[in-house]
């Protein structure tokens, strides 16, 4: 009972985070990932193609595509509609219209164990290889998200095949990114004129990213009370993991997940790692 009226109260209060906890409406598209994985560069990406007119930024992203791990329930109820919305849920089968974002998660693996230690979820003195024994058996902070295995094919087993969803390589994204971004645009019904996707594209390039994370790391509410050192805007680029990687750490992860990565085209490194392809995502 005490936990029901402290849960009220911070509804009440919008001292809560939405996350899985929010009202889902018809005419709503989510943007969904697993950590890491391209979310933040595809939520620039949106919000410039829809909002030609405005600077997007560090400091009003959050208005024109709200994070469920940064907003209130109260607050994402009051976003003007068709909302867009920023998640990394496991599947919810309320989400009406779904893009999808998938990463090699060799890659994600190192992305994420740079951002953990940013935040100061993790030591820094933490070794790589141990990390990812903990990131393979769901040993993170975000396991409430699920394993990347389980994101994943949460979302792309069980959707794969619906009209109402659109699933994304971040590698595709990085290689031709306006083939992918007018695949967004078809999927959204969205203007999509050659001038809107050329200034979003370079609106949201790697360097610019990291200008602006720079200018509003002090203001942004996801960077201003953590570490400067260690940015929130990655490397962008693929590969990372299968050279960083020792052999054992690239064993976990594709004995792990090695049928469901092979299914979405990524090669593995591993000759013993499973490569059944999944029917669901074929």
């Amino acid at each position: 009972m005490i936990y029901g009226i402290k849960a009220i109260a911070k509804y009440l209060l919008g001292k809560d985070c939405a996350g899985r906890n929010f009202a889902v409406f018809a005419d709503d598209t989510m943007i969904v990932s697993y950590p890491r994985s391209g979310n933040t560069w595809t939520r620039f990406l949106i919000a410039n193609l829809l909002h030609p007119d405005l600077d997007v930024s560090f400091t009003n992203i959050e208005n024109l595509v709200p994070d469920t791990a940064a907003i209130s329930s109260r607050a994402l109820k009051k976003i003007s509609r068709p909302r867009i919305i920023k998640s990394h849920e496991y599947f919810d089968h309320r989400y009406p219209r779904v893009i999808y974002i998938v990463r090699d998660p060799r890659d994600v693996a190192v992305s994420f164990y740079n951002f953990q230690r940013k935040y100061g979820q993790i030591d820094d003195n933490l070794p790589l290889d141990l990390y990812i024994a903990d990131f393979v058996h769901g040993r993170l902070n975000s396991k409430s998200w699920g394993t990347w295995g389980e994101n994943v094919a949460s979302w792309v087993c069980t959707r794969g095949t619906n009209p109402q969803f659109l699933l994304l390589r971040f590698e595709d994204m990085l290689k031709d990114a306006r083939r992918e971004l007018l695949r967004i645009a078809e999927f959204m019904a969205v203007p999509s004129s050659n001038t809107n996707i050329e200034r979003a594209i370079k609106n949201c390039s790697a360097d610019r990213m990291r200008q602006l994370e720079k200018q509003e790391e002090n203001q942004w509410a996801a960077t201003k009370k953590h570490r400067k050192d260690i940015p929130f805007v990655g490397t962008a680029t693929s590969g990372r993991g299968r050279a960083q990687l020792s052999v054992s750490s690239l064993q976990q992860i594709e004995s792990a997940w090695g049928d469901l990565m092979a299914s979405l085209g990524y090669s593995l490194a591993s000759t013993d790692a499973p490569t059944r392809v999944l029917s669901a995502i074929r």
